[in-house]
Formats: C-alpha cells, structure tokens, sequence
C-alpha cells in the first residue's frame, strides 16, 4: 500500500511524542488495516479502535479547555482581583504596563455591604487595627525618639508601613519640653519654628478657625488649618503613600512655654489687644493687621516633624500650578491636552515614577480638598526618589465642596499607579472616612474632623473612582493602570 493513499490521524502525546493512526478505508479494497503497526482484522477491533480515537480526541478538548476556562472567562474571585493583575504586569521602558486587560465589570466594586466579599465592618476593623496608634507607648530606655524617626526615612517613604513605636514618637512630639521658638520658615502662612528637648526641630502651626467652619470661596481660600495637617498625616499612611511628615496636635501655654524661650525677633511681633496675647510673626501674608490671639493662655496647634537634617529638598514647579489671579486661567485650565506637553518634557517623560507620584498626591489633594500644591518637592541628589507630600494646611476647608479641577492630572493624563488604584478599590463603601474617623481618636486634640469631613472623604474617593473608569472606557485598561518600576526601599547608599 502506498503511504500517501492511506487515511491517517496524528496524535501528540503529552511527552511531545507523536502516535500515527491508519485508518481503514473502505474504498481501498484492503482486508487489513494498521493501527500503530499491529493488524486489526476483525470488526470488533475496527469498533474498539475507532471508540479509542473519539474517546481520546473528546478527553483531551475537556482538559483543554478546563485549564483555559480561567482565560477565557476572563474572570474570577474578587478577592483574587489584585493577585491576577499583579502577576500580568510587564517592563515596559520607565513603567511596568499592566496587560491583562480585565473587563471593566470586575475593575470596580458594586456591593454596598461588602469589599471583594469580605464585610465592610471586618475590613475597617482590621484596617483600624493595622493604622491604630498605640499614643501612650514608650522608647525602651536610651532609645531616642527623633532617632528613631530618623532612621525611618528614605528615598522612597517617610515611615514604614507599620511600627509600634509610632505611637512613642508622636507623644513626644505633643508633649517634649520646648527650648525655644522663633518665626517660621520661609513661606505664606504664620508658623513657629520649635526646638524640641533633643534638639529636634518641629513647626508648629497655630490654630485659626473652630472645627465646624466652612472656608467659601476658591480651593486657596483661607488660612492654613492645623487639624488638616495632622488628618493628611494619618490619611496619607492609610492611603499606603507614606511620605508625609509626622504630624500631631498640641496644646501649648503662651506664658510658660513659649515667652520664655522666644526669640527677640518674635518677641517683637506681639502684642496685647482686647486683654488678650497676641502675634503675627514672620511671613509673606504675616502683618499686625492679621495677628493671631489666643484664647486665655492656651494655644492650639498642629506639631509637623521637620526631616533630618540629612535629608535636602529640592523644589519644582508643578505643571499643574494655579494663576492665584482671578479670571486669569493657567494653560491647563484651557487646553485638555496639556497632559500630552507635560510628558514631553523632563522629569515627566514616558509616564515617569515622578509623574505618578504627582498623580498620587493630586488624589491625596482631592480627597482632603487642597488645591494649594503650586510646587513639588524631591530628595535631592536621589534620582528616582519619592515625591515629598509637604505643607497640607490648605485641606478640609469645605466638606461640601468638591473641587473637580484639583484631578487634572488625573484626567488629563489619564493614568493612575496600579498599586494607588487598587487600594483606592479596597477602600470604598465608606472603609476610608470610617477608618481614618476610628485613627484620630488617639490624637491629643481629637475631634480632628467633623463627620461632614469624613463623607465628604468617602464622596470623593468615589469620584476618584469614577474618572479611572471613564479613562479605561476610553483608553483601555493597559493604558491607563501603571507601575514605576519596584524601587528598593534598602538603600545601601543612602
């Protein structure tokens, strides 16, 4: 018989080893057919083989598609949402480009009652418990508190994840005896500039407005707001951001801690007015016409821990700057395709780390209502270093104000870090007002927010939410979920 007239069907073995079948065709006048080299001459055989071959053929399309079902679904559990992607990422020039493409339906969460299907309440219990601050905690003996914090900072964050000892560190931050107080540094608003026992350096930014106080008026509007700082603090450890300096509320008395170790040049800045002390310091809006008086002999305020002295910032300009003109718009304001210049230009090229960063803190600004950050500032010297979140005092102005243009660079660029939108998912249905609410309670001023603050906190990570989405409409999921390469937070060099 001539090899190319006879009917035959190849199967692969899973070794790689490939099996020939003759198959028996009745026109060829043959009384014999070959399977696998041995004769089949009876009927009975004929049949047995020919179920063999169906039998086979079907088993393997079962197993086929049970271990592609997952892909072709193109689903799966919620809770393994964040894993799938994780393991789909790629290198992809200065970012890692997420290239699973997950349908839009699984990107987001519709339960009301629960996250991922874990309930709401479990998860703010056991988030409280992960961000709790344990405030009467103390240093084992020798151990310093501001070096402690020193040693926390590096390129990439300004404390770690988690510590015990965060608790140490802001009691003493609220309660260290102060050796003396000057003016503030250099920038718009009225501060003090403390020296901690241990020479540590704080500023100190004094309390204006009572917690229930609306600020109207544009997201610059006001004065700074000490409780802010301390919220945007805790808000930005939640967040997982962590590059936010400490921040703490504290009580201070005007006679017995602050008068006696002033410096003169403060010194000259106060005076009494209504039977009450009062001050202006040293700043670019600072005037005896807008002097701050105290209530009695206490003062209020927020405690920020300035860095080590080792740590050098370098500022840039945000590209995103407002005018502070009125009725005089920046170019992003009037062109929705700024984005396109900003990633022309140096440090923001091909969606670097830095311009995620910023996407981060313009999130962070939305959520705490700040529409102040008019500059940016970096570690110098540290090429690929984090995005310092400084000066937050122009937050939770207005809880009922939400201002949409403060996510400009969100929208505009459309792209978001993949780490900051899943755990933007992981927080909703109001977990992230209900655990920050739950953190403040530690802070020796509590009440920090109102309540209007923390649902207006939850509205707007909503609508965070809701312009990821329209990006990935419009984009595609691969465009717009990135990730800056993995940074080392182990710098030997550091």
């Amino acid at each position: 018989m001539v090899m190319d007239q006879v009917p035959m069907l190849s199967l692969t073995k899973p070794g790689g080893e490939t099996q020939l079948f003759f198959v028996h065709d009745k026109n060829s006048g043959d009384k014999e057919d070959e399977v696998g080299g041995r004769n089949s001459s009876t009927p009975r055989l004929k049949r047995r083989f020919q179920f063999l071959v169906v039998g086979t053929i079907i088993f393997m399309v079962a197993i086929s598609f049970f271990i592609l079902k997952p892909e072709i679904s193109g689903t799966g559990q919620d809770s393994s949402i964040s894993a799938s992607l994780g393991n789909q990422l790629e290198v992809a020039g200065d970012v890692v480009v997420n290239r699973v493409g997950l349908p839009p339906d699984v990107t987001k969460l519709t339960n009301g009652e629960a996250v991922a299907g874990v309930p709401v309440q479990k998860v703010v219990e056991t988030l409280v418990q992960k961000y709790h601050v344990e405030f009467g905690r103390e240093l084992e003996p020798g151990r310093s508190p501001w070096e402690v914090a020193a040693g926390w900072v590096t390129p990439y964050q300004v404390l770690p994840e988690s510590t015990p000892d965060l608790g140490a560190v802001l009691h003493a931050m609220a309660t260290a005896p102060i050796i003396a107080v000057d003016n503030g540094f250099r920038g718009t608003q009225l501060k003090l500039s403390m020296k901690l026992a241990g020479d540590q350096i704080v500023a100190f930014k004094p309390k204006w407005y009572e917690r229930d106080y609306i600020i109207e008026g544009s997201p610059v509007s006001g004065r700074d707001r000490h409780n802010g700082e301390i919220a945007a603090f805790h808000l930005s450890r939640i967040l997982g951001f962590r590059r936010t300096p400490l921040a703490v509320g504290r009580k201070v008395s005007f006679s017995r801690d602050i008068v006696p170790v002033a410096s003169k040049d403060l010194l000259e800045t106060f005076h009494e007015t209504n039977g009450e002390t009062c001050f202006y310091g040293r700043c670019h809006y600072c005037s005896k016409d807008n002097s701050l008086c105290t209530k009695g002999d206490i003062l209020e305020g927020s405690v920020v821990l300035w860095l080590p002295p080792t740590v050098h910032l370098k500022a840039g300009r945000n590209p995103w700057r407002r005018t502070y003109r009125e009725k005089l718009l920046a170019k992003w304001e009037k062109d929705d395709d700024y984005c396109n210049i900003v990633r022309q230009i140096q440090p923001f090229k091909n969606d670097s780390a830095l311009l995620l960063d910023l996407i981060d803190t313009i999130v962070f600004d939305y959520l705490i209502g700040n529409g102040d950050r008019h500059h940016y500032e970096v570690m110098d010297g540290v090429s690929d270093g984090m995005l310092v979140m400084l000066d937050n005092g122009k937050s939770f102005g207005n809880p009922y104000q939400d201002e949409r243009s403060i996510l400009a660079p969100l929208y505009q660029c459309c792209s978001i870090r993949y780490s900051t939108w899943q755990k933007l998912l992981s927080l909703q249905n109001n977990v992230l007002g209900s655990i920050l609410r739950e953190v403040l309670r530690s802070d020796p001023i509590h009440p920090v927010l109102t309540p209007q603050h923390f649902r207006a906190i939850d509205r707007r990570l909503e609508k965070v939410l809701q312009e990821v989405e329209k990006c990935i409409k419009v984009k595609g999921l691969n465009s717009v979920i990135l990730e800056a390469k993995a940074k080392d937070s182990e710098d030997d060099n550091w």
